[in-house]
C-alpha cells in the first residue's frame, strides 16, 4: 500500500512522534540524574505514559487518514498504561521501602491504618 498522505496529516504525526521522543529523553535524563531509587521511579513512569499517549495519538491520526475512517483502538494501550504504571510504581516503592527497613536503613516511619486520637 503506497498511499500519499497530505501534509496536514504528516506534520502533526511527525510533531507527536518528536514529542514522544522528547518525553523518553526527559525520562532517561531524570533516571540518570536522580540520586535515590525513590526519586528515580517518577521520571520514567511519567515520561513513558505521556510518550505513549503521544504515539497513540499520532497512530490514530495517521491510520485514520490512511483508511479514511476513525481508527481509535490505539487508545487502549495508553489507557492500560495509565492504569498499570501507577500500580506497578506503588508496588516497587513498597518493595524498596521494605528492603530498606530490613537492611536497617533510616526510612520514614510506618503509617498506621487506624487513626489514634490524642486524648483517648
Amino acid at each position: 500500500m503506497n498511499a500519499e498522505l497530505s501534509l496536514w496529516v504528516e506534520i502533526p504525526v511527525a510533531i507527536l512522534l518528536v514529542v514522544s521522543a522528547l518525553f523518553a529523553l526527559i525520562g532517561a535524563i531524570g533516571l540518570v540524574r536522580m540520586k535515590d531509587y525513590f526519586q528515580r521511579m517518577h521520571p520514567p513512569a511519567l515520561a513513558s505514559t505521556l510518550g505513549a499517549w503521544s504515539v497513540a495519538l499520532a497512530s490514530i491520526i495517521y491510520f485514520s487518514a490512511l483508511k479514511s475512517a476513525p481508527v481509535v483502538h490505539a487508545w487502549l494501550i495508553p489507557i492500560l498504561l495509565s492504569i498499570t504504571v501507577p500500580v506497578t510504581t506503588l508496588l516497587l516503592a513498597r518493595a524498596a521501602l521494605f528492603r530498606k527497613r530490613m537492611a536497617g536503613d533510616e526510612v520514614p516511619a510506618e503509617v498506621s491504618s487506624r487513626r489514634t486520637e490524642s486524648g483517648s
